[in-house]
């Protein structure tokens, strides 16, 4: 039995109390609805019958400055169909010519989703994966904000790993091997199988593959960051460094803000590309997933306009390849 039912008990009993008792007033008093409710809602059971009685289903209001119908389909489609990206994301992708320049702030994006239960991100993947929607623990505080600056490209480059898992098919561990531009934000990743943890084999590969493609742009490889894993601590990492004319800066341990450039790329590579590539796929194979990430780097690197402090909307690529170097770092 519904609220509604109850509430239609209650005004029927009214009437046949008023009936039986022949008093309106007296039946009124005992129930305690005001005599002007009871006459009001007499038209109603005379016009409609007991119909009259039951409480009438009404829609949710549209506000007058309420994003249209049109709007809200086209950003509910864009949310699932890039599941991982934020209301701040859909704003700034939407507004550009190839998505129809639509002009709708992340607030208004954001009230859209909400309107119709998608507003995070576990929800919207949730969604795509058909199954129901995770606990999601309450949004920890906001951090101090930290800020490393490098004014052109190459000047600082961070390292980092990130675990993948163990997937069918495959030996051993994969693991993903990224490296990002600081002034840029152009990012450099692949995936490589070891047996357990990462190999300095690859983070050299890495680097030799960040300075070559730095060198075609005209740019030079001049500091490298990285943790303290024994992938970066090793001869073979330090001697390609020296190799290539760079220097390594080492972050303190337990500060993982210091290398924030790389894990922010990680993370956003998570959200918009692993999270989504699991969610549509039971097992996934190695050969799968270095394709997706080849198509989302490609799309992150040429085409995704970035909103960080350095960048301001501006593509990675653009900075990279289109912008001249400065004499002084030549």
């Amino acid at each position: 039995m519904t609220h509604d039912d109850v509430l239609f008990g209650y005004r029927l009993r009214l009437f046949t109390l008023a009936e039986e008792l022949g008093n309106v007033s007296e039946a009124c008093r005992q129930m305690g609805v005001a005599r002007s409710t009871y006459y009001a809602w007499k038209p109603k059971l005379e016009r409609y019958g007991l119909d009259g009685l039951r409480v009438r289903e009404r829609r949710a209001p549209r506000m007058p400055n309420q994003t249209g119908p049109h709007l809200e389909h086209r950003i509910l489609a864009f949310s699932l169909g890039h599941p991982g990206f934020g209301p701040r994301r859909i704003s700034c992708e939407l507004a550009r010519p190839k998505w129809g320049g639509i002009r709708i702030s992340e607030n208004g994006v954001w009230l859209v989703l909400r309107r119709f239960g998608l507003s995070t991100r576990q929800k919207r993947l949730a969604l795509i994966a058909r199954h129901a929607d995770p606990y999601e623990r309450a949004p920890a505080a906001a951090p101090k904000e930290l800020h490393i600056d490098a004014s052109v490209p190459g000047e600082k480059v961070q390292l980092d790993c990130f675990f993948v898992g163990r997937l069918q098919g495959s030996k051993g561990v994969i693991w993903q091997y990224t490296a990002t531009d600081v002034a840029s934000a152009y990012t450099w990743a692949f995936l490589r199988s070891t047996h357990l943890n990462p190999s300095a084999r690859y983070t050299a590969e890495l680097c030799h593959l960040v300075a070559s493609e730095l060198k075609e742009a005209g740019w030079r490889l001049r500091e490298v960051t990285t943790d303290n894993g024994s992938e970066f601590r090793s001869a073979r990492f330090r001697g390609t460094v020296d190799e290539l004319g760079a220097r390594q800066f080492f972050i303190k341990a337990g500060r993982p803000n210091s290398n924030g450039c790389v894990e922010r790329a990680q993370r956003t590579i998570l959200e918009e590309c692993w999270r989504p590539a699991f969610s549509r796929s039971l097992a996934p194979r190695i050969t799968a997933l270095r394709r997706d990430l080849a198509e989302y780097l490609r799309y992150y690197n040429q085409d995704r306009a970035h909103t960080g402090r350095l960048t301001r909307g501006r593509i990675p690529a653009d900075i990279v390849f289109g912008a001249r170097k400065m004499a002084s770092f030549r």
